[in-house]
């Protein structure tokens, strides 16, 4: 098993299937995994087999080397496309995430004002105010939901502690398209031998209404790329996430697919 631990808080830039050249912004520490999920398909690996030690970036430190970083690629000519909270681990787990957001759009504004501000949240925390209005303000508020079938969620998403998942939903629709929802399909099987197949119209159907009620912006929907934890899962095929983005425009909303 090979999973990806991020350096923090900044790593890459990097190419993104999705969103072009990405720089990373890591709130995580750079030593293990802080996260409200602990997903089955994390390239990160598990949360218990990756407890960090280090403390969390504080946001004074988060903002200096976020500065340093883009007064390189400004020296060198190297223009990021988007600056992206992603990492190791639920980036709004961070206690000072709205400030590091404020700080993260003030410099992005100085060094590269075309660049997007993008943030990969699992949701869980959208419930919080500071952290629903922060998202606000960012390019890309880019949500996950990868069902809303919650045996589902509880057996592949496993989140760590509670998840209210009506209350999210209605978060989620309270954006007024102000976010992107991101969708992970995959087939195979759980370590116990227990599909994980959400490509069915048993979780697309319920799944494709709820989205619908939310109105995004945008709907990105991808498979598995890197290795997992665990060794059963399999990628969704690109004839199957074009059913799944074919039946989203059919809706009338923008979809996209990664493969």
């Amino acid at each position: 098993m090979s999973t990806v631990i991020y350096p923090s808080p900044i790593f890459g830039p990097v190419k993104s299937r999705r969103l072009g050249v990405s720089l990373g912004i890591n709130l995580l520490p750079s030593d293990g995994k802080v996260c409200t999920f602990d997903c089955l398909y994390c390239e990160c690996g598990f949360n218990a087999e990756h407890r960090p030690k280090q403390k969390l970036p504080t946001r004074g430190e988060v903002a200096a080397a976020l500065e340093q970083k883009l007064q390189q690629m400004e020296a060198e000519g190297m223009a990021p496309d988007v600056l992206t909270f992603a990492g190791n681990g639920e980036p709004t787990a961070h206690p000072d995430f709205a400030g590091v957001i404020d700080d993260t759009l003030s410099l992005r504004d100085r060094y590269f004002p075309q660049a997007k501000v993008s943030v990969l949240t699992n949701g869980t925390r959208i419930d919080r105010p500071e952290v629903f209005e922060a998202l606000k303000r960012v390019d890309n508020n880019i949500v996950k939901l990868d069902t809303v079938d919650m045996d589902y969620i509880t057996r592949v998403d496993r989140p760590v502690g509670r998840y209210d998942l009506p209350t999210l939903l209605e978060c989620m629709r309270a954006f007024e398209g102000q976010c992107v929802i991101q969708t992970m399909f995959m087939k195979g099987v759980d370590a116990e031998g227990v599909s994980v197949d959400n490509t069915t119209p048993e979780y697309v159907l319920p799944w494709l209404d709820a989205v619908v009620r939310i109105a995004p912006r945008e709907v990105m929907i991808y498979t598995i790329d890197r290795e997992t934890p665990i060794h059963g899962l399999l990628k969704a095929t690109p004839e199957e996430l074009d059913r799944i983005v074919a039946q989203l425009q059919a809706r009338g909303l923008k979809a996209s697919a990664s493969y």
